[in-house]
Formats: C-alpha cells, structure tokens, sequence
C-alpha cells in the first residue's frame, strides 16, 4: 500500500524564501509541492546540489534528492475506510490519513441504489436493503 521512492528534482526557489535558512526552505518548497499529493511524511532530505540562476529567472533552482513515501495501492487491494459524507454522486470516505477519497455510485458494489431519502444503501440477496451510514466502515 505504501511504497518509498527515491525522488530526483531540479527545484526552483523563489525569492522570497531566500532570507530563509536553505534547508527550511526547500522542505517548505518540497511539502508546498508534494503535500496532499503524498503522505504527509516527505521523508528525509539526502542531497541538495546547485544554486544556479537561470537566464530570465528570478530564482535559484537547486537540484534535491530525497526519499518520498507514496500511497499507492494495487489494483484489486480492498481498502477499508469510515464514510465521511456522501451526495448524489457517491460516497466520500476517509482512511484516517487521508480523507479525499470520493466513489461514484457507478463504481460502487453491484446492487449498490441511492434511497428515496438520499442515503446510499446496498441491496443484499435476499432483498433487504442494508444502508451506508456516516461513519459506517467500508470496503
């Protein structure tokens, strides 16, 4: 589910992080970049190289390599989440850490309707329906 890369990136820092000190202020451009995108948990910067200026640039860019830890399940892995909130495209639900995740109800488990009440609810064999309430678990 997790999966830790080896990043290389020329990155550009602008100048008004220059009164900075260089460290801080390239993890302040690196989260400014990969956070939210990411794990919150960049990892470890492990080598900055350059400084140089560009023609027609107002900032130094600086080569960084550093370890990014990913959120990349695989296809066909379950993932067990709380339903946050849902609408009449879907479902929005969060793994704890990270709680952008929206299913369409296309997407949903065969036999998945939205109710005349709004709610989504899951039709079992039987007939009954089984609703997906706030908070409820979700696979």
């Amino acid at each position: 589910m997790f999966v830790l890369s080896q990043v290389e990136h020329n990155l550009p820092m602008p100048p008004h992080l220059l009164n900075r000190p260089l460290v801080d202020a390239i993890k302040a451009e690196l989260e400014r970049l990969f956070l939210d995108k990411v794990v919150a948990n960049l990892g470890l910067c492990a080598s900055v190289e350059g400084g140089f200026i560009f023609p027609g640039e107002g900032c130094s860019t600086y080569k960084v390599s550093f370890r990014l830890l990913m959120f990349r399940p695989f296809v066909g892995e379950v993932l067990v989440g709380k339903i946050s909130g849902y609408d009449e495209k879907g479902l929005h639900v969060s793994l704890d850490f990270f709680s952008d995740i929206c299913i369409p109800g296309h997407l949903m488990q065969y036999g998945t309707a939205r109710a005349l009440d709004g709610r989504w609810m899951l039709k079992t064999e039987d007939g009954d329906g089984l609703y997906l309430d706030m908070d409820d678990e979700y696979a």
